[in-house]
């Protein structure tokens, strides 16, 4: 189900690079280094002495031009035309500025584009896909005013992903680098799931280019998911004539909704939400469904609220419970995230940037998938902003040349 055919445009190089799409031509070199802890050997934390300029002149408004480019293509998650035609332009643009192509990996319909330098040591990860639908831009379109980009998607995350090929162009050697793009992140990434695991296996570290917490804030720390479905069965009969022989699922409903809620504890969220049941005013409901949204801080909970949610029983006499649905992604906890943040602070002050503040949020990422294989990861490098999946959604342009340079610090330190 994962590949590329071998007549795929992905095999074919820029101009004047060889095809191999593990190759960096000229570009290879370097050295490894790790994250054992902030500091540590074969890091170089004060902002000086890097394999790289970090400090050299970023062209912004070429960063500008790129992030149009990609605004404009729209990425609906459903649409995978749209994902297919918007890898594309990602994938040209990763080249002009890479000095190759990446592998496209579709995936059940979905585009997916990994580029690949050498032997992976890091990871940068980000999506190319939005949750706005085809036609946003007729109400939404492209601006820049007051140095305030808007349009959809440009937040969550095209910014991340010009950050990205802006940060990575300016290394003297791109050995050791993976980056993957991914084509369905807002739709929970089903098919690309399996792909990111694998990939940040036994790296020493993954970068998450997503947008960043409020006030620039990188994300130490994200909520692991679960989604479950109830399904209530029970037995229908008149409301009026004969409502005894009914075994009411709406009344069981009820019972369970009461006891799902009671499960959150702490920082751990059990929401019921979607609710269904009946077919007729008249009619004792044979049937009700309630969708049930987990959040939770660690996985020891994660495990507590499966155990709880399959532990569920009817109270109703006549009526059944099924239960579907599950964990979805780990939660990203702050322990995997804590020595990264600390060497990116160590950076951010040796490139004159104002301090870094970091932030647990609620949301998860693919950042989640990359922790929950033990692989140390730091999010939330991407755009200052606001406004994801929002009528309100912007970047702000200023803070793009800044957060590029950090970024290029940070592969440089860390591979």
């Amino acid at each position: 189900m994962t590949g590329t055919s071998p007549g795929n445009p992905s095999s074919e190089p820029a101009t004047g690079v060889g095809s191999d799409t593990n190759s960096t031509a000229s570009r290879a070199g370097g050295d490894g280094g790790g994250v054992a802890a902030a500091g540590g050997a074969g890091l170089n934390v004060d902002g000086g002495g890097l394999d790289v300029n970090v400090g050299a002149s970023l062209d912004v408004d070429g960063m500008v031009a790129d992030l149009e480019e990609l605004v404009v293509c729209e990425s609906f998650s459903s649409d995978l035309a749209a994902v297919a035609r918007s890898a594309e332009v990602v994938a040209v643009m990763g080249a002009r500025h890479l000095g190759i192509r990446p592998e496209f990996l579709v995936i059940d319909g979905v585009t997916h584009l990994r580029w690949t330098f050498g032997t992976p040591k890091v990871l940068l990860l980000g999506h190319h896909d939005t949750v706005w639908p085809m036609g946003t831009l007729a109400t939404h379109p492209w601006s820049v005013v007051d140095g305030v980009a808007r349009g959809p998607g440009v937040f969550d995350m095209k910014a991340g992903l010009v950050q990205t090929f802006h940060a990575l162009a300016g290394l003297g050697s791109l050995d050791g680098v993976t980056l993957l793009v991914t084509g369905d992140e807002e739709v929970g990434s089903r098919t690309s799931a399996p792909l990111i695991q694998d990939t940040a296996r036994g790296l020493a570290a993954t970068f998450v280019m997503e947008a960043s917490a409020d006030g620039g804030a990188l994300k130490t720390g994200r909520k692991g998911t679960a989604f479950y479905t109830v399904n209530v069965h029970g037995r229908a009969a008149h409301a009026g004539l004969e409502p005894e022989k009914g075994a009411n699922a709406g009344i069981e409903l009820a019972h369970q909704i009461l006891a799902i809620a009671a499960i959150g504890a702490g920082a751990t969220t059990v929401t019921p939400t979607l609710l269904s049941g009946g077919t007729a005013v008249n009619t004792v409901p044979g049937a009700a469904t309630v969708a049930v949204d987990v959040r939770v801080a660690e996985v020891a909970e994660q495990e507590r609220v499966e155990t709880a949610m399959r532990s569920l029983r009817s109270v109703v006499p006549g009526t059944h419970l099924e239960i579907d649905g599950g964990p979805n992604r780990p939660p990203l906890e702050s322990a995997m995230s804590a020595p990264l943040f600390a060497v990116a602070q160590k950076l951010a002050e040796g490139l004159g940037l104002a301090p870094l503040t970091s932030a647990s949020v609620g949301g998860a990422s693919d950042g989640n998938f990359t922790a929950g294989v033990g692989c140390p990861t730091l999010d939330g490098l991407g755009a200052v902003g606001g406004g994801a999946h929002a009528d309100h959604e912007h970047v702000i342009l200023s803070e793009l040349p800044g957060r590029t340079a950090l970024l290029r610090a940070l592969v440089d330190a860390v591979r």
